[in-house]
């Protein structure tokens, strides 16, 4: 018998893989609560009454904090110790969960959404190393990491459809108080299941490009938002150019320290530049997707929001079993073509939506949803493994948070910059009387053209937001065809 395949089931014993088990557990909560309020949008906002620019900020929030933070922290826990910090962020976690199912104002929600994104910074790159030190057979290892990133990818898969069959029977805020006993759960099994991770080689954590970096997003983002919602003021003009040279000076002071948050001499590498380009865009254009078919499906169409799940649950098993498959995909047509072949399937899923009319549009969305999740699966799961791959094993660390915190920004600037092209649409075609489709369908008696004059504009904000980002995929992945090389690194 291979003596490789008798290590298999001697290299890592039942403790470690419930440890494994524990980890996925809020792993997928982190997934699930950056599109988990794409069908609740609806409902959330007759509750509590956003504005335009606040119902993007309590949709994104979330995102650009744990996105804004990935890399810093996962310095913290080299340092501090990752089960510590994973078990710290899992409170943090808990807590603005239960202050945002308690928001009874959009200021309130938003708060504690940042909080949330607070918690969730801190579980992905701890979890991550946890589950790597649990199985020290490199196989198995890898198995493990494989289903982490699995975890991930079904967990935004799914965070709509389990906030709608949720919805259909509870109030909107359940779909946060169900994070709280899967954090109660982990904090009990954590110190039996799982042991502390430490590096011995950290650098020093650089305070000013933290604050750089996150006042940059931030910044940008209000100014986008902004505009959108309300065009172009001194305030919101001011905003931006801050955000801007905060940025710019953020990435200048990457090149200059000894331990940068952002290690800008890996995007030398064409392959690792592609990859990290790929897993950006591909989530941009996925969750503004997902939160504008959302609206779509329930406010023009009229659906039920269990009904609307329902249509999403296609595209949500084909995603998470190309994740699974993904391998056996690569073994018959290669990398290369699997990753380009990414850009070209998202972008076809995005310009399927632009058959949809305010009459009829279930067949083009769910076809959407499962040709693009083809993409997606794709993209989840080999951007992270082609980025490490292309760059020396004693940066893999680095390449890896740089990945992870390309989707996470992905997620929220998709929102930001689409959803806020798709407000704007609405505020300039739209019959005037609101910021968002929902606050206009909700003035008492409102006028049958009215009605179709609102459901029109935000149709044409829909397309006019998906069609940009499938070109964006698009480009990208003809860029991709021509410049990355015919065989890449395994």
């Amino acid at each position: 018998m291979n003596t490789d395949e008798l290590s298999i089931p001697q290299a890592a014993s039942s403790k470690a893989w419930l440890g494994l088990s524990t980890v996925l557990a809020l792993v997928l909560l982190v997934a699930m609560d950056g599109s988990v309020l794409y069908l609740a949008m609806p409902r959330l906002t007759s509750a509590i009454l956003p504005t335009a620019d606040q119902a993007l900020w309590i949709l994104d929030i979330y995102g650009f904090v744990v996105g804004s933070l990935l890399i810093t922290f996962g310095n913290i826990g080299d340092r501090y110790g990752r089960l510590k910090l994973m078990m710290t962020g899992a409170v943090i976690f808990g807590l603005g969960s239960l202050g945002v199912a308690y928001s009874t104002t959009p200021g309130s929600m938003i708060g504690f959404r940042a909080l949330m994104g607070l918690g969730g910074a801190t579980l992905l790159p701890s979890g991550l190393a946890i589950v790597s030190a649990l199985f020290p057979d490199p196989r198995q290892r890898a198995q493990a990491i494989g289903i982490f990133a699995a975890t991930f990818a079904a967990g935004f898969a799914i965070g709509p459809i389990i906030g709608g069959l949720l919805l259909q029977r509870f109030d909107w805020s359940v779909v946060f108080l169900i994070n709280v006993p899967v954090v109660l759960a982990f904090l009990l099994a954590a110190p039996v299941l799982l042991r502390e991770v430490r590096s011995t080689t950290y650098g020093r954590i650089d305070a000013p490009s933290l604050l750089l970096s996150f006042a940059g997003i931030l910044l940008f983002t209000y100014s986008v938002k902004s505009a959108a919602a309300e065009g172009f003021t001194p305030v919101q003009s001011i905003a931006g150019i801050a955000g801007l040279l905060a940025l710019a000076a953020f990435l200048h002071r990457q090149t200059k320290i000894a331990f940068p948050l952002l290690d800008l001499s890996l995007f030398k590498d064409r392959i690792f530049s592609i990859a990290i380009l790929t897993g950006l865009l591909s989530l941009v254009v996925w969750s503004a997707a997902g939160y504008l078919s959302g609206i779509y499906l329930q406010s023009v169409l009229g659906h039920e929001v269990f009904a609307a799940a329902l249509m999403a649950l296609p595209g949500a098993v084909v995603l998470t079993a190309t994740c699974v498959g993904t391998s056996r995909i690569v073994e018959r047509i290669g990398r290369k073509a699997a990753l380009v072949g990414t850009h070209f399937l998202i972008s076809l899923g995005a310009f399927l939506l632009l058959f949809t009319t305010t009459e009829a549009g279930v067949m083009a969305f769910v076809a959407s949803t499962v040709i693009a999740g083809v993409g997606y699966g794709l993209s989840f799961s080999l951007v992270a493994e082609i980025a490490v791959s292309a760059v020396p094993s004693e940066r893999a660390g680095a390449a890896g948070s740089i990945a992870e915190t390309s989707n996470e920004i992905g997620n929220a600037l998709g929102i930001t910059l689409l959803g806020s092209l798709a407000a704007l649409v609405f505020r300039l075609s739209g019959p005037g009387m609101a910021g968002t489709l929902n606050e206009t369908l909700g003035h008492p008696g409102i006028a049958e053209a009215t009605l179709v004059q609102a459901k029109e504009a935000f149709v044409s904000g829909l397309h006019l937001a998906v069609g940009a980002g499938g070109v964006l995929m698009l480009l990208l992945g003809v860029v991709a065809w021509l410049w990355l090389p015919r065989r890449l690194p395994q």
